[in-house]
């Protein structure tokens, strides 16, 4: 696949990276007409970025069929209004299989989550994301680091061996080590994106992102995509604006090791009549005490 420059999935990254949420019907399946009915909200709103199979979307907790059914129903509502980047991991042959499933449905770009393995050396991780980039050298890659120890040279050894490595969603929480993992990977070979979304997204961008993922997105789209604005031309203030708006929000979502990450989120979207709040273990429903609270939140944005 030399020659190919990956533009507009570079471009695509250096934006609103909106993880959307798996809405559950009553019997405990997806709900796919929900689903579909709530990306094509993020649609109509202006969001360009899709990433199925994201934390957000409860991706560990999904069987396999499902994980597919999840891929297939954004790629066919994203259509080109969107790019898709479809989230992939567990075991390897799992992840090339769910990366090649990616490439046949036309998706253009592939997440490979952070491994959950217990034992994983930086060699072994420049391997597993070898192998699943080499099994889909048409697609744009990008890893997920949620974890301090992998040096950036690694991160410029993987993509010496795959071009398609394309971009980074970094989610270690420290601004500093971000800037120093990405000018030692390299800062101009990536697209950086904020991988803790809107809370980190303004140091981030000081340090040299120029996307951020979102889950806030699912329910107050217009917030996310304000704050783009306000980093991409560099107003700090206004970012900072919106960042206080959505703070109580995120703080209720990190809370407790962010047990309630997704919980929040689709209590927020059952608040404003958009799906069920079910979530799958090891996630929880919300607390009735953080109901209304979440409620009230959601309902300020909506008006």
């Amino acid at each position: 696949m030399s020659g190919v420059t990956f533009e507009s999935q570079r471009a695509a990254l250096a934006d609103v990276v909106a993880i959307p949420v798996t809405p559950f019907a009553a019997d405990g399946s997806v709900d796919t007409g929900t689903h579909r009915a709530l990306l094509r909200r993020l649609l109509d709103a202006g969001i360009r970025t899709l990433t199925p199979g994201g934390n957000t979307g409860e991706f560990y907790a999904l069987a396999p069929e499902e994980r597919r059914l999840v891929t297939e129903s954004t790629v066919e509502e994203a259509g080109d209004r969107a790019a898709v980047l479809v989230g992939v991991g567990h075991d390897l042959p799992t992840a090339v299989a769910s990366a090649s499933h990616a490439r046949d449905v036309g998706a253009p770009m592939v997440m490979v989550h952070q491994p959950v393995h217990p034992y994983v050396s930086a060699a072994g991780w420049v391997d597993y994301h070898r192998a699943i980039a080499d099994s889909v050298p048409e697609l744009g890659v990008v890893p997920y680091i949620r974890g301090d120890r992998l040096p950036g040279a690694r991160l410029a050894e993987l993509a010496d061996h795959c071009p398609n490595v394309i971009g980074v969603k970094y989610a270690v929480p420290d601004a500093v080590r971000f800037a120093g993992f990405a000018r030692d990977a390299g800062l101009d070979r990536f697209v950086w994106v904020a991988g803790l979304a809107e809370p980190y997204a303004p140091s981030y961008f000081s340090a040299g992102a120029t996307g951020f993922t979102s889950g806030l997105v699912n329910v107050a789209p217009s917030l996310a995509l304000a704050m783009l604005a306000a980093l991409r031309c560099g107003d700090h203030p206004a970012a900072m604006k919106v960042w206080e708006q959505i703070r109580r929000f995120e703080e209720l979502r990190a809370a407790h090791g962010s047990a309630d990450n997704v919980s929040v989120v689709k209590e927020a979207l059952a608040a404003l009549g958009l799906c069920r709040r079910d979530v799958r273990p090891p996630s929880r429903l919300l607390p009735e005490e953080a109901r209304a609270e979440v409620a009230a939140i959601a309902a300020g944005w909506s008006r």
